[in-house]
């Protein structure tokens, strides 16, 4: 037996080293694709801003039980959403989208505001969700909503404004479809013929849901008794009854026409009124298709960028009128050069229920969000299978350091000429020095070495130039004789020939 007390095995607080990762589901962003995404953020907000939105900045924090339909349990706050407990005991939440922080900014300023009220928003959101392939709790998204008028005319302006936003993103023609429904539609359907269960309902919705993945024959199983996949597993179905199956899978075919392709704007109004014809409810949904189908003529938004699309049924449970969902029509590959479907990188549509939660009063709103993060990863896929690098500054080369305050000299007046200029400041020799600014994507390195300060020079070296040229030049003597792309020029000359350098870019 001994006196002596155990050695601990447990580390000592001073020996531990936290392991380097990245929270799940959280990513870092280098230069290049917070580059990639604030071109968008800047494209369509110049977007936003011409068809007379104004811009409007939210906390990233609000009120958790500001947040409406997403926050599932009011005892557990932090259940999809990030929040935490204030010192006067209230739960905040980081906002989960860009609409409710809206919903809560016009009821508490509607007053003061001119109506209807027309804002974009951009900046990250997060959610508090089980992470993914493709799945992020924290993105990018870019809003346009208006508030306070409930004309179809509205929802037709969002539509081409979403429109008009992917084209001045970049995107190539044709690239991307925004597909429009209306929840009134369906909902008059289904009462019309007798189907006022909640769950059968989304049943209905769930099954319509699967038309792209299963086709018109796996939808009508799933609207009936269920249906069997190729692995023997059961599905169950909507359980409806024939007549309303049938009716059911006219409504969906109503946007394709007799070649399967799709039907135009007017050929599926007339469809619609068809199969609605019971239905006043559905007829209004008609009614409000038709004026955004005519306001769409007006502005010039053609067939081939904005479809009525019965079976889009995402978020009908959460709007009140109009549906819109963009779909990226690319194919895109990764480095690899396996196939990526992006699907959805942007919706929207009518609700006008939000604001009537802070107020009592219902107050129409419509709106539209692009998903900057999933897009700005789509463009990357469609530029080469990775995002466009981001040219680096001028760099100038330290030689030594009683020579650093003529160094910091130069890169102040090559910035007053508007470029880019960085003294190098690490402690490594020229080669390295010369790896740095090849690594930083620069475009050019200025020297300043002794006989440069003695006359008044500064050698430039043309990187991008001298790549190409080295490249064709097989013999290494000739190479570094010829010094390919490097001129030593007086002082001023030498920075307009930067600028020269620069703008070629």
């Amino acid at each position: 037996m001994t006196d002596k007390a155990p050695k601990s095995t447990e580390t000592d607080p001073k020996d531990f080293r936290p392991e380097a990762r990245a929270p799940r589901g959280f990513a870092d962003k280098r230069a290049s694709q917070i580059a990639a995404e604030r071109r968008l953020i800047t494209a369509v907000s110049k977007v936003y801003e011409d068809f007379g939105f104004e811009a409007l900045q939210t906390s990233a924090f609000e009120y958790a039980d500001a947040l409406g339909k997403f926050l599932p349990d009011a005892d557990r706050p932090n259940v999809g959403v990030f929040a935490v407990e204030d010192d006067d005991e209230q739960w905040m939440a980081l906002r989960y989208d860009h609409t409710a922080p809206l919903a809560r900014f016009a009821a508490q300023n509607w007053d003061s505001l001119p109506k209807p009220f027309r804002r974009y928003a951009f900046g990250p959101v997060w959610r508090n969700e089980k992470p993914g392939p493709g799945r992020l709790r924290e993105f990018m998204q870019c809003d346009a909503d208006t508030v306070g008028t409930d004309r179809p005319e509205a929802d037709a302006e969002i539509i081409a404004l979403a429109v008009a936003g992917f084209k001045a993103a970049g995107l190539p023609a044709s690239s991307t479809v925004l597909k429009v429904n209306n929840r009134k539609l369906l909902n008059g359907l289904l009462t019309s013929l007798g189907v006022v269960d909640s769950a059968q309902q989304m049943g209905v919705l769930r099954a319509i849901d699967k038309l792209d993945r299963l086709g018109l024959t796996g939808v009508e199983l799933l609207l009936g008794g269920g249906r069997k996949d190729e692995l023997g597993d059961f599905t169950k179905g909507a359980n409806l009854k024939d007549d309303a199956i049938f009716a059911v899978m006219n409504f969906v075919a109503a946007g394709i026409n007799l070649d399967g392709e799709q039907a135009s704007r007017d050929e599926v109004l007339a469809r619609l009124s068809s199969v609605l014809r019971n239905s006043s409810e559905g007829m209004s949904g008609v009614e409000d298709l038709s004026r955004i189908g005519a306001t769409l003529n007006g502005l010039g938004v053609s067939e081939a960028d904005a479809i009525f699309d019965p079976s889009i049924v995402r978020g009908l449970e959460y709007y009140t009128g109009a549906v819109f969902e963009a779909e990226l029509l690319l194919e895109t590959r990764d480095e690899k050069g396996e196939l990526v479907k992006f699907g959805s990188v942007g919706g929207g549509g009518r609700y006008d229920d939000l604001v009537a939660r802070f107020t009592g009063e219902r107050v129409p709103a419509t709106g539209f969000s692009f998903g900057v993060s999933r897009l700005a990863a789509a463009l990357a896929l469609t530029e080469g299978g990775k995002a466009t690098p981001v040219r680096g500054p001028v760099v100038i080369i330290a030689f030594s350091d009683s020579d650093m305050g003529e160094y910091f000299k130069l890169a102040s007046e090559i910035r007053a000429a508007g470029i880019p200029a960085e003294v190098y400041l690490g402690r490594s020799g020229m080669k390295a020095q010369m790896k740095y600014a090849d690594r930083r994507l620069s475009p050019a390195v200025a020297m300043i070495g002794g006989d440069e300060l003695a006359n008044g020079t500064v050698t430039i070296k043309d990187l991008d130039l001298g790549r190409e040229m080295a490249a064709e030049i097989s013999d290494n003597k000739a190479w570094r004789e010829g010094r390919p792309g490097q001129v030593t020029l007086p002082r001023q000359d030498a920075i307009n020939h930067l600028k020269t350098i620069v703008k070629s870019l």
